[in-house]
């Protein structure tokens, strides 16, 4: 009997009602639009908490590839993520410039460790899997605190960014305008590949897996293969958004690298949607903006967050994302 998983959740997003090709086009031309905007109404300073929120967004959905879809609870994913940050800084603070070089070796070390990695944590299940995540996480967040030489338990401090040569031009990340649009195409690509891999065949094998790994092995699957390629994959991806976060803050330190930082990508991963494709961002956007509102209003925005990310848990199970489609839909009947 072939195995056949539930139905996928995450292309669906992009063309029912909820959010059709109207949404999608309004956030397109919004997103596209908004440091133009916010320069005619005098808020260029918000422009870095739009950049921020993407470059977490890029994050958080490379955890909600091997969360949501691989079904795999990782609490050692920022380890990616912080060492992306290391990989580029270094590489900055030994005067290398090109992004290009950034970019390659920073998807090269991050996929390689990611390998590593899964190829050892894959092999168990369960709370298994998610100590063995979390031991890497620590042993490279203690590494990066013993490193003298690049900052140690003080960080690393970068003086200029990457650079990307096209022809004549060169695209400086230090540009606040350069940097958003980059990390945005990166958004964007992330999110495509995403739509597309979730219908093809591999992605819903994965989905196979993730609903039910031990019946999918015993009739055949590779699920050892396959769960090992979407951690991999979203491994690259993390450190990617990593280099990104280097560059747009200029600094890196082991904390980047300690396990509370995987607990924030799980929370956005929650709160936007788990398995669907909007997920990472809608999350990375609404927990971000909401600490900022929160820390401009009370002396404890920690707690008041907590709250409200109690009432998403129970309320919106299927996260902000799902609450907005499920609104729409019963509004469209």
């Amino acid at each position: 009997m072939p195995l056949e998983p539930r139905a996928p959740t995450g292309p669906a997003r992009l063309t029912r009602p909820g959010l059709g090709y109207a949404a999608l086009t309004l956030l397109a031309i919004s997103l596209l639009t908004l440091p133009w905007l916010l320069r005619m109404f005098g808020f260029d300073f918000y422009l870095s908490l739009a950049s921020r929120i993407i470059v977490y967004a890029i994050a958080a959905t490379s955890l909600n590839l091997v969360l949501g879809y691989g079904g795999l609870v990782s609490f050692g994913h920022t380890a990616f993520f912080g060492l992306g940050a290391y990989v580029t800084g270094i590489m900055i603070s030994e005067g290398v410039q090109s992004g290009s070089a950034h970019l390659a070796a920073t998807i090269g070390i991050t996929a390689f460790v990611a390998l590593v990695i899964g190829a050892i944590s894959l092999r168990t299940r369960g709370v298994y899997f998610i100590m063995i995540t979390l031991a890497f996480a620590q042993m490279l967040f203690y590494l990066a605190n013993s490193v003298k030489g690049y900052g140690g338990d003080e960080g690393l401090t970068i003086r200029v960014r990457s650079l990307f040569v096209f022809g004549d031009q060169v695209l400086d990340l230090k540009n606040p305008r350069v940097f958003y649009y980059a990390s945005l195409a990166v958004l964007a690509a992330s999110l495509l590949a995403l739509g597309r891999f979730v219908p093809s065949r591999f992605g819903r094998a994965v989905l196979a897996l993730r609903d039910d790994d031990i019946r999918a092995e015993a009739i055949g699957f590779p699920t050892y293969r396959y769960k090992l390629v979407v951690f991999v994959v979203a491994g690259a991806l993390g450190g990617v958004a990593g280099a990104l976060n280097v560059n747009l803050q200029g600094y890196v330190s082991p904390n980047l690298l300690y396990w509370t930082q995987s607990g924030t990508l799980m929370v956005m991963v929650i709160l936007g949607g788990v398995a669907t494709i909007w997920g990472g961002l809608a999350g990375a956007a609404g927990l971000l903006l909401l600490q900022e509102v929160l820390g401009a209003w009370t002396e404890h925005p920690d707690f008041w967050t907590g709250w409200v990310l109690l009432a998403v848990v129970l309320f919106a199970r299927r996260g902000l994302v799902g609450l907005f489609v499920s609104h729409k839909a019963q509004t469209i009947r």
